[in-house]
């Protein structure tokens, strides 16, 4: 037994500039990693090896779980990353629903892990740590790691901080948010893949009435909504825009303003209390779990997710085990289908990231020398090796699964999976691309990729990405629980229109004002 030892998203120039130059990895909250492009790649001849003249180096890392079994310190896949990398590695797992709130807790307590995974880079609380000297500023460093060294310039300035990294990106693909449906249910009622916001309002309405699972009762209905790292918005945000909305702030007359003043923002508020009012989504969306999202639409409960369109791979992948245990699965069909969106006002619109989920973070009050700080970073550069990719995205050949070709077979055994691996790649960089192993490239696999690209040409850019808010840094967390409450309220039916305005005025008052205003100097002196 060992020792224990709100994203903004990419500007319109940025945005083009990573669709150009990062060949990426698009990773899921889950632990499994899809491909950004779809050639099979291969095990690299060289396998990583450990050195052997120094002491393992001790090493304890906090990362998010979507799961409530999670690998241990002692399981096999962490031991045997322990010995390609000459660690010693204590895990320390905090469920993603809560793991903003752990975060703020771990960074004000000054105890921190050497690796710290950060969900927000623009986190005031983080922001606020990194610029008082809390973590290590990498950038100068990774000139001197094989993989590393290759890092995309335009992901690391938009997961920096003026311009200073103070952590290592986790690459994804850009257009990677869009639609998962599924497939059996939509051909059950009759009907086609949505084109436009009525469309997809008519699937889920008959998702709810009309027996898609043909079971003859009715318990089920058309959308999962999630409470996310402490927000319920994640599908909303992708949805808001089919309504013209823009992504955080939007531009008129040459000026920012924030979403929330905007028409186009209150009529997608509307549809969603719309679709809550009619039941066709979860009506404890609020509070609902991240960790258990995919479980109503595997359990024949719920027929849509909004999110991130690999999730339908990977739900595809539950059903078809579920059915196999029952010998009642076609592995030559898909149950699960997704799209990047449905057509609004203003043509087919998507929400991107920025080209990266995060960043691992090294802490200065754990990692004290810039030797140690080397060794994190020989560790994180390591992580980028194909079989370490492997190893932490799929575990080991022959236990955790087998070969079909060049094409990796995950074991049907999730129980095991979820024990020893699923949850390991949330440590994995993916710089300078994902090199691991792929699991078969199905047919699904392959439109998720295809649509994924297909989606950069899309986004619906951010236009403060970069930017760092000194009022959002001291009133950031206040400012959004204010707007997060009110639209809450608003969808459930605890508040009317009027008391939705009143708290948006309530924004303006308690900073909102002031952040709009240094917003727009920002604005005006970067385009300079």
């Amino acid at each position: 037994m060992k020792k224990n030892a709100k994203k903004w998203v990419t500007v319109a120039t940025v945005g083009t500039a990573v669709v150009t130059t990062m060949v990426g990895c698009s990773s899921d909250k889950e632990g499994s990693a899809t491909p950004a492009t779809s050639a099979s790649t291969t095990q690299a001849a060289t396998q990583t090896k450990a050195p052997e003249n120094l002491a393992p180096l001790e090493l304890s890392i906090m990362l998010p779980i979507f799961k409530t079994n999670f690998p241990k310190d002692d399981g096999p896949v962490t031991t045997e990353i322990e010995k390609k990398t000459n660690t010693n590695i204590h895990l320390e797992w905090v469920p993603n629903a809560s793991y903003t709130d752990k975060f703020n807790i771990t960074l004000a307590s000054g105890k921190l892990p050497q690796i710290i995974y950060v969900g927000d880079v623009k986190n005031p609380s983080f922001v606020n740590a990194a610029k008082s000297g809390a973590f290590w500023e990498i950038g100068k460093y990774l000139k001197d790691y094989p993989n590393l060294s290759k890092a995309n310039q335009v992901i690391m300035n938009n997961s920096s901080i003026d311009g200073k990294n103070y952590g290592i990106y986790r690459g994804r693909a850009l257009g990677r948010n869009g639609i998962n449906y599924r497939k059996d249910w939509l051909e059950a009622v009759g009907m086609q893949q949505p084109k436009t916001i009525d469309d997809f309002y008519a699937m889920l309405k008959a998702f709810k009435e009309k027996d898609p699972d043909k079971n003859g009762k009715d318990d089920t209905y058309g959308m999962v909504l999630v409470k996310w790292t402490g927000q319920w918005a994640s599908g909303f945000d992708t949805m808001k825009l089919w309504f013209g909305a823009p992504n955080k702030w939007g531009v008129v007359d040459g000026k920012l303003i924030p979403e929330h003043q905007t028409a186009e923002y209150m009529e997608a508020l509307k549809f969603m209390k719309k679709l809550y009012d009619e039941k066709l989504i979860n009506q404890d969306f609020a509070v609902f779990d991240s960790a258990k999202w995919n479980d109503p639409v595997v359990n024949n409960q719920a027929g849509v997710i909004v999110d991130v369109t690999d999730t339908a791979t990977r739900i595809d992948d539950r059903i078809h085990a579920a059915l196999a245990k029952e010998g009642k699965d076609n592995p030559n069909i898909h149950y699960v289908d997704n799209m990047i969106g449905v057509t609004g006002k203003n043509g087919l619109k998507a929400l991107p990231t920025s080209g990266f989920a995060g960043i691992l973070a090294i802490s200065k009050s754990s990692v004290k020398t810039e030797e140690e700080l080397k060794r994190v970073l020989k560790f994180l550069d390591q992580m980028n090796e194909p079989d370490l990719q492997t190893l932490a995205g799929y575990g080991i050949e022959g236990k955790h699964y087998t070969r079909d070709g060049e094409a990796l077979v995950p074991s049907k055994d999730t129980a095991i999976l979820e024990s020893e691996v699923e949850g390991l790649n949330q440590m994995l960089p993916f710089i300078p691309e994902d090199r691991g192993l792929k699991v078969k490239q199905t047919p699904l696999r392959l439109q998720t990729t295809k649509i994924q690209k297909e989606a950069e040409a899309v986004i619906v850019a951010n236009p403060v990405e970069p930017f760092i808010s000194s009022v959002y840094s001291q009133k950031g967390q206040q400012l959004d629980n204010i707007i997060n409450d009110a639209r809450i309220k608003f969808i459930v039916g605890q508040s009317d229109e009027g008391a939705l305005k009143a708290a948006f005025e309530t924004w303006e008052k308690s900073g909102g004002d002031d952040l709009v205003k240094e917003m727009n100097d920002l604005y005006v002196a970067a385009k300079k």
